[in-house]
């Protein structure tokens, strides 16, 4: 197994999401071909995929921005396809995730996870990741 962070938009990429996307949300669009684009080319996104002898098994998107602070890191949409759980591929994803972030100058780096994803949130406490005292806000757009 080995983790990669996405340079080019394949056919390969695009179905691995398909399949992969709608176990992490049932009711989030799926990124088209051009958004999945945009986020290969932007500054600030970085696209990882995780890949065994079968293809993509896992992805993440980790986000890296400047604010006056310094320089943000935020872990996204992890997800590891059903069938090849508990085989270490959220924990490799994450790994790289945090290398990345360091590289880049992040001191911390957030993530949020929904507490019915039980194994998502051993495996982050398990890294190290600590719950934070604060609230967490969202106001829809529509």
């Amino acid at each position: 197994m080995r983790v990669e962070e996405v340079t080019e938009v394949t056919d390969e990429l695009v179905e691995a999401l398909e399949r992969l996307m709608v176990q992490l949300s049932r009711s989030a669009a799926l990124p088209t071909p051009r958004e999945l684009q945009q986020m290969v080319d932007s500054d600030v996104i970085r696209l990882l995929v995780a890949r065994n002898d079968q293809g993509i098994m896992g992805t993440l998107t980790l986000a890296l921005f400047q604010i006056p602070t310094g320089v943000r890191a935020w872990i996204e949409d992890v997800v590891v396809d059903e069938a090849a759980r508990g085989q270490g591929i959220g924990e490799a994803l994450n790994q790289r995730a945090l290398e990345l972030a360091k590289k880049c100058g992040a001191r911390t780096v957030d993530l949020t996870s929904r507490p019915s994803r039980e194994a998502a949130n051993r495996l982050y406490q398990r890294l190290g990741f600590k719950p934070r005292e604060t609230n967490v806000y969202r106001y829809t757009l529509e």
